[in-house]
């Protein structure tokens, strides 16, 4: 099994031993996403002398044996037990590493239920396909972000991982059988369409959604570059519409930056491969045109769905001096349980910092966010973040594939669990009413997943009218006033100046 992940992993030059990633996908080399399509005898010579450490209890073998029934029911005759060999090592995988335990039962049904769904005829099945529709359910039934993938699947992640891949630029997810927008990525096709973070998918090329998988979906979506699908968009507050976008290989670029007078402004997009680079390179770049008149850093993380957890521990570092960056504690105790910590040197020199988030801020996000909150570090404006923090493993199975599969939950330095809460802004941006429910939607609204483990904190904030700052023309020369609050903040010569400035109040 490779090292636990929350969205991928890569060797960090600021934190040797860490080896564990947050939700988007998993650098891995190509080779290592199976063993080609036959188990190997080693595998179960080493189990003969060791033991399999997820073998079967009694009533988990009686549950692998109603999938076996199905299986022989509708799987084509003579098809050989490779593929059910396939089903049965995910199956002692899943129910042996989840987050927490789940009944074996409700694995199995999961399954089963995945293959009635194809309504075919008994033994019309290729045992791929059926296995397939199987695990897709059986880790659909565990919460949003734990999926099987095929090879192609996994492919696709691990080139993604590296900041490069095929597509429309668009992160979703499944809710109540409907595919939902967590943002589309900036300077992709998906972007330049105008697709927007809460806008619900209802049809790829005039095909419903509804009823289909995630991996389905995805795999839609996926295609050549230079051809075209046909999205149908429900928005709230306007009638169904259809976009035509044509796809792409997306090449994100992760880092962008900038300066605004003498405060610094760099805007983190996604945590691919390439963040702790490109963010010290924009230290360097802005540090060069600023020299002593700089003031301080804006670091903007909004509409940031997260990424590797690698890159959120080496950008968290960047910036602090010492201390406990997140811990991510499992099911298997202090064996499985990671605790990541600052070693020496801020690339600021402990100039005033800002991190801006909103709903958008997922994982990756929000442990950067949630780091430099609790060592004071910098000061978090904006909404609060959309509370994604459990922490996904990527494990090629021995046939091909892989299981991601939720193996932990990640904490703030200060104890804080993230997962279906997020990070409470110091600064809240207020909003109308009729705003607010539409910025609503969170991990913790999301079909199947799992809940906060604790009580929320109290947590006192300081409410600003963002409409009050001075708005700051963003890339789409449209005027960002939250940036223009995060730069007036830093530019004041205290906060309590910027306060009375603004017409802050506090709120609990």
């Amino acid at each position: 099994m490779l090292p636990p992940m929350m969205d991928g992993w890569r060797k960090s030059p600021k934190a040797l031993a860490v080896m564990v990633t947050i939700a988007m996908g998993l650098s891995l080399l190509a080779g290592l996403s199976g063993c080609g399509n036959e188990e190997s005898p080693l595998r179960y010579v080493i189990e003969a002398v060791r033991g399999d450490p997820y073998a079967l209890s009694g009533a988990g073998t009686e549950e692998l044996g109603r999938f076996n029934a199905v299986y022989s029911q509708y799987a084509v005759r003579q098809s050989g037990d490779k593929q059910l060999n396939h089903f049965r090592d995910a199956f002692k995988l899943a129910r042996a590493k989840y987050v927490s335990e789940i009944s074996d039962a409700k694995l199995i049904d999961a399954a089963i239920k995945g293959v009635n769904e194809l309504k075919a005829e008994p033994h019309s099945l290729q045992p791929p396909v059926l296995v397939e529709a199987a695990l897709d359910a059986m880790m659909a039934s565990l919460d949003p972000h734990s999926r099987y993938l095929n090879p192609d699947e996994l492919r696709e992640t691990q080139l993604a991982t590296k900041g490069e891949f095929g597509g429309l630029g668009i992160e979703v997810t499944l809710e109540d059988e409907t595919l939902k927008v967590i943002a589309p990525i900036e300077d992709t096709p998906a972007f330049a369409a105008g697709i927007k973070a809460k806008d619900t998918i209802t049809h790829l090329d005039g095909d419903p959604i509804k009823g289909k998988t995630l991996t389905y979906a995805v795999g839609r979506m996926r295609g050549k570059p230079g051809s075209e699908i046909r999205l149908t968009i429900a928005r709230e507050g306007a009638s169904p519409f259809d976009v035509t976008i044509i796809r792409a290989v997306i090449k994100v670029k992760s880092v962008r930056w900038q300066t605004e007078g003498n405060v610094g402004y760099i805007r983190v997009t996604g945590f691919n491969e390439n963040v702790e680079i490109n963010v010290e390179k924009a230290m360097a770049d802005i540090s060069l045109k600023t020299g002593a008149r700089l003031k301080g850093i804006v670091l903007d993380l909004r509409n940031n769905p997260g990424g590797l957890l690698m890159e959120s521990v080496a950008l968290s570092d960047l910036f602090l001096d010492k201390g406990r960056i997140v811990s991510v504690l499992g099911r298997g105790g202090p064996e499985s349980d990671r605790v990541y910590t600052a070693r020496s040197g801020d690339l600021a020199s402990g100039l005033p910092m800002v991190v801006l988030i909103d709903g958008g801020s997922a994982s990756a996000s929000e442990i950067v966010a949630g780091a430099l909150q609790d060592h004071r570090r910098a000061t978090v404006m904006g909404r609060r973040s959309f509370g994604k923090g459990s922490v996904q493993t990527i494990t090629p199975l021995s046939m091909e594939g892989a299981l991601k599969l939720t193996t932990q939950l990640y904490y703030s330095p200060s104890g804080r669990a993230i997962q279906a809460r997020g990070v409470e802004p110091d600064i809240l941006f207020s909003v109308k009413d009729e705003e607010a429910a539409k910025d609503g939607r969170h991990e913790a609204d999301l079909a199947g997943a799992l809940p906060a483990v604790s009580a929320s904190p109290a947590h006192s904030r300081i409410v600003v009218d963002e409409k009050e700052c001075p708005p700051v023309a963003n890339k789409n020369e449209k005027a960002d006033h939250q940036l223009g609050c995060a730069i007036a903040l830093l530019s004041a010569e205290s906060q309590e100046k910027f306060l009375a400035s603004f017409g802050a109040r506090h709120s609990m």
